[in-house]
């Protein structure tokens, strides 16, 4: 493919690492954005981290050299699995320089979706009750710890192999899924994110009236709306989008040491195919990341 030349008010990045999330290989599968982006070939990835190649006239945030990182386009094709990516340059941020391109690339896209849920959607406050279903998965870890950041009462589900190292993250009590019933723990709480997205009428019944269920990435059916008005509750979905206001709340949580990434495995960009087959598989949580040479 010819290299991507970037207009004004775009930059040129070359591509050190690019992130590896679910939605990448759902709409390889021709699911997740695929209905959005038209017929293959696609160059997928959204998440990016690499250095400035290129500014244009207009371009005042970066200059040629400079790392940077962020979730460009979506859920329009970036192409971030490739050499080279163009995008307008608030969809990027300079990259914190305690992290690696790896650990970078792995933030953006599970990042802002924890930051747009805890802190948009949510508006969690101070004090406030929150159930994590799937906290220990890539974007469940980093809403634990936004949560946390934020002041939150944090109940996280996940393995018992995992309760170690969710309390690591900040989480107050954890729940094993596949022993406990968490309605047997909790209840009147002022929100939940589902993360699996198959927890949503059993979360309603934990909430306080008033109460929010995030249910992520099914979204919400009719059904569950109509349960959750019943019950004087609030349900909705979300899909992430380029924040450079999010961009910036995760940089701080970064460089204050209170948000770290887990990179579960690096590929080279020519392993994409076992990347993905490892990703579909499942693994320890965390992010995987390609490393483009």
């Amino acid at each position: 493919m010819p290299k991507p030349e970037p207009i004004p008010t775009e930059v040129q990045v070359r591509v050190h690492a690019a992130g590896i999330n679910p939605v990448d290989f759902k709409t390889r599968a021709g699911r997740g954005m695929a209905g959005l982006l038209g017929e293959p070939p696609i160059v997928l990835g959204w998440d990016v981290s690499g250095t400035v190649s290129a500014v244009p006239p207009g371009v005042t945030r970066f200059k040629v050299g400079e790392e940077v990182f962020g979730m460009p386009w979506f859920p329009r094709q970036a192409g971030a699995y490739a050499e080279y990516v163009t995008a307008p340059s608030r969809h990027f941020a300079a990259k914190p320089h305690t992290l690696s391109h790896e650990e970078a690339a792995a933030l953006p896209l599970a990042g802002l979706t924890a930051w747009q849920i805890v802190v948009d959607t949510i508006q969690l406050e101070d004090g406030a009750d929150l159930l994590i279903h799937g906290a220990a998965g890539g974007v469940g870890h980093l809403a634990v710890q936004v949560a946390k950041a934020r002041g939150a009462n944090v109940i996280a589900t996940g393995r018992a192999e995992q309760a170690g190292w969710l309390r690591q993250l900040g989480a107050d009590e954890t729940i094993d899924y596949k022993s406990e019933r968490f309605e047997d723990r909790v209840s009147e709480l002022d929100a939940v994110i589902d993360f699996p997205g198959v927890y949503g009428e059993r979360s309603l019944e934990v909430l306080r009236p008033g109460g929010i269920l995030v249910s992520v990435p099914s979204g919400t059916s009719d059904e569950l709306l109509a349960k959750a008005r019943q019950g004087e509750r609030r349900a909705t979905g979300i899909l992430v989008e380029p924040d450079p206001i999010g961009l910036g709340g995760l940089i701080h949580l970064v460089e204050n040491g209170q948000l770290e990434v887990k990179v579960d495995g690096v590929f080279d960009l020519e392993e994409v195919a076992e990347a993905h087959r490892q990703a579909e598989a499942g693994h320890d949580g965390g992010k995987l990341v390609l490393r483009v040479p």
